[in-house]
């Protein structure tokens, strides 16, 4: 379901983020903003965007000197795309790839994905800068160019009829793998020689490629790691066999077309997966021991500097218990370094981190109950605990292309740099810690929230920053928090033409005595004498944090829609949810929707004490989880609600995926009353409020057959859903422009006309 970089139950578009400053409004009630137009569905579907934009295809040189981007020059159809690079220490641009030569070298784009979740949602690169910075590989659908960046020449690496997947530079430049056919194979540059290595890859076998919910749920970006000598490659084997083939139907088709993914639901089988360690020279594989059991989950993979070890970490399929383990490449023996547990549940990071001494490595644990970096010697000694206090870091800079959650450490200085939301739960800022004496230093300063790209030797970084008012801004600083130059100021000046109400952050207390961070968005020309009805935005999971000081787009932009229609808009992070420590999250262990719908109901017994509330007149929204917690509402607490829109709903826990599920449920085998209490679709005969039911019929995360199940319920009590929007073919969010423009016109016409 999103992820921060975390996998969580995915963020439907009628979710989105919503956020404000501390009890003052954000956007200022200027003259002009007040005498303004509306905003309209219309406007926000017609190019340009009024929720910003920000510079595409960043990656820093492998020198640190400088950064690329791709940016259009001219306007309209005369605009033409060009690859930059900008200085790091001036900030002078300059032209790397001219808009021709970036054409006959730009690759044809993957196959739209954009409706797909798993390794779906992954943005795929369009290019990659070889190591010793000398070229750039262009990346298509099945084909790979190569551009000498000394004499501008480009070179065909690799034309396929069959699809190229994660294409990766070896460390030393000389070779590029690539994954096809579920096989992992490598080019020599210089030779254009291709080496098969692996064979009897398949559909249901996967070599070096990844399944379906190793990405969507553990976060995983790629199924096999180069060794920093570049002579061996370990790698994913993925048996699907024991997976059931879940089918996808496509009724739109004449012959009923079906494609078929493999989908562990909760308490069903897992693919066995192992890792092998192959050479590039050729030979049989080596399979490193990760234990007899087999039903585990082996979350990383990492080399340590040596080129010997291969750094598993090894989940427990309750996901109470994760091993780091070293093993061998040679002998593919292992041992135990270290052993994390926990009452509840792991929280997967990719915070493990190897210095170039290769005596000890980084690691980051939420023991404390909120997650803080610790310093080991490879025998597994903790050396120091690093970080400390009822705060957490979270995704960290990272160092190059397809590493950016990886910590950026600065060894030479001695210096770990990471994002927290330390000063403000609801911002991120960037810090760095000092190995030699644990001092910590903020180095972004402005309120609201930052994520960093960082060059490869930590001497300055790249700002995406916003805050609940303005759209997100690109900078360039240097380590020390100067500011060396613009890159984008992600400026969007027609929002200045139109009405906007003020967004505030406001704090509610949960029945237990628990602050809760709520925000909440006023009508237009509001007036407290009269009464208004109120539209609360949801998710409430566990892995997503909706209340915060950062640019919400298109959904920031589409409340404004409501209030200037004489609307209150509320959002609440309840208990569950993520930025507030392991406890704050863990109370849904065993029965999710339970806390998070009382914390949300203690939001309504807010909003009901405010004189300008209408308490007949409450509906709620949400997707995906959103849209569980929005039934949960509904079905649980009829006569608070007046309406609801739920999109793509899970409506049974037994029908959603094993490591999500699992994760906080535990197997439905073991957990048998807390999944009937959990699943909504149990409790339908309770409804009295009206409901919107969206979903995709080619949903692949959570399956159409959730809203069938739950159509099946309410037929048999009786009920239908006042509306329901079925979009054929369509995925886990709708993206498509056509069926997105008509999903939110529907969604704002049923509320505008029931609530």
């Amino acid at each position: 379901m999103p992820s921060s970089s975390r996998a969580a139950l995915g963020v439907c578009f009628t979710v989105g983020v919503l956020a404000a400053s501390l009890s003052t409004p954000l956007l200022a009630q200027s003259p002009a903003a007040q005498s303004g137009k509306e905003i309209t569905i219309d406007r926000l579907f017609r190019p340009p965007s009024l929720g910003g934009r920000t510079t595409q295809g960043i990656e820093w040189a492998p020198d640190s000197k400088r950064f690329s981007y791709l940016d259009r020059q001219g306007s309209g159809q005369n605009a033409e795309l060009q690859l930059w690079t900008m200085d790091a220490a001036t900030g002078e641009r300059t032209v790397l790839v001219n808009a021709a030569t970036l054409k006959s070298v730009m690759q044809p784009e993957k196959a739209n994905t954009s409706q797909s979740t798993g390794l779906g949602r992954v943005q795929a690169d369009n290019y990659l800068w070889s190591p010793d910075a000398d070229s750039l590989l262009f990346i298509g659908s099945n084909s790979l160019v190569l551009l000498d960046l000394k004499t501008m020449t480009p070179k065909s690496i690799l034309s396929s009829e069959q699809e190229i997947e994660d294409p990766k530079f070896s460390p030393d430049s000389h070779w590029i793998s690539f994954s096809r056919n579920a096989n992992l194979f490598v080019v020599n540059i210089s030779s254009g020689a291709v080496t098969a290595l692996t064979t009897g890859g398949s559909e249901e076998l996967l070599k070096g490629k990844l399944d379906w919910v190793y990405p969507e749920e553990l976060d995983t970006r790629t199924a096999y790691w180069w060794s920093p000598d570049s002579t061996k490659i370990a790698y994913y084997e993925m048996d699907e066999r024991p997976v059931t083939r879940y089918p996808i139907m496509d009724m739109s088709s004449p012959t009923g077309g079906t494609e078929y993914t493999r989908y562990p639901q909760a308490g069903e089988a897992n693919p066995i997966v192992r890792v092998g360690v192959v050479r590039i020279s050729g030979g049989e594989t080596k399979w490193l021991d990760t234990g007899k059991d087999t039903d585990v989950y082996l979350a990383r993979v990492n080399w340590l500097p040596d080129s010997r070890r291969v750094a598993i970490q090894r989940l427990h399929r309750a996901q109470d218990q994760l091993d780091l383990l070293f093993a061998d490449a040679d002998t593919g023996a292992s041992k135990t370094i270290l052993t994390e547990s926990d009452k509840y549940w792991i929280n997967i990071s990719d915070d493990l981190y190897f210095f170039s001494d290769n005596k000890r490595f980084l690691w980051s644990s939420e023991r404390t109950g909120y997650r803080h970096f610790y310093l080991y010697d490879t025998d597994g000694k903790e050396l120091a605990q690093l970080s400390s206090g009822e705060w957490a870091i979270s995704d960290l800079g990272g160092f190059g292309p397809g590493s950016a959650n990886h910590p950026a450490v600065d060894e030479a200085s001695g210096y770990i740099y990471f994002t927290t939301n330390k000063d403000n739960v609801r911002e991120t800022q960037l810090y760095r810690v000092s190995l030699s004496d644990k001092s910590l230093t903020r180095i972004t300063k402005d309120a609201g929230s930052h994520s960093a790209k960082i060059a490869p030797d930590a001497s300055a970084f790249i700002d995406t920053y916003s805050t609940a008012a303005t759209p997100s801004r690109q900078d360039l600083y240097r380590m020390d928090g100067t500011k060396v130059a613009v890159v984008n100021e992600g400026k969007v000046p027609e929002l200045a033409e139109y009405k906007l109400s003020p967004l505030e952050f406001v704090e509610v207390t949960a029945d237990d005595g628990t602050k809760l961070n709520a925000s909440i968005i006023k009508p237009l020309n509001f007036d407290p004498a009269k009464k208004y009805p109120v539209l609360i935005n949801v998710y409430g999971g566990p892995h997503v944090q909706l209340v915060r000081n950062t640019w919400g787009g298109l959904r920031y932009l589409l409340d404004q829609v409501y209030a200037a229609k004489g609307y209150i808009l509320f959002t609440l992070d309840n208990r569950g949810s993520w930025g507030r420590g392991h406890a704050f999250e863990t109370l849904v262990y065993h029965h999710m929707g339970k806390i998070e719908l009382q914390d949300q109901l203690a939001g309504v017994k807010y909003l009901k004490s405010l004189g300008y509330v209408d308490p007949a007149r409450i509906g709620i929204t949400g997707g995906s989880y959103g849209g569980y917690m929005t039934l949960e509402a509904l079905f649980n607490a009829p006569e608070v609600f007046k309406l609801g829109v739920s999109d793509a709903p899970v409506t049974d826990w037994k029908l959603y995926d094993t490591i999500y599920t699992e994760r906080y449920m535990g197997r439905p085998q073991d957990n048998a009353d807390g999944y009937k209490d959990s699943s909504p679709v149990n409790q339908a005969e309770y409804l009295k409020a009206k409901l919107m039911l969206v979903h995709g019929t080619g949903d692949d995360n959570v399956h159409f057959a959730n809203s069938v199940e739950l159509l099946n319920a309410m037929i048999d009590g009786g009920h239908y859903p006042d509306q329901f929007m079925a979009f054929p073919g369509r995925g886990h969010g709708i993206s498509d422009p056509a069926a997105r423009r008509l999903e939110i016109q529907r969604t704002v016409e049923f509320i505008l006309g029931n609530l």
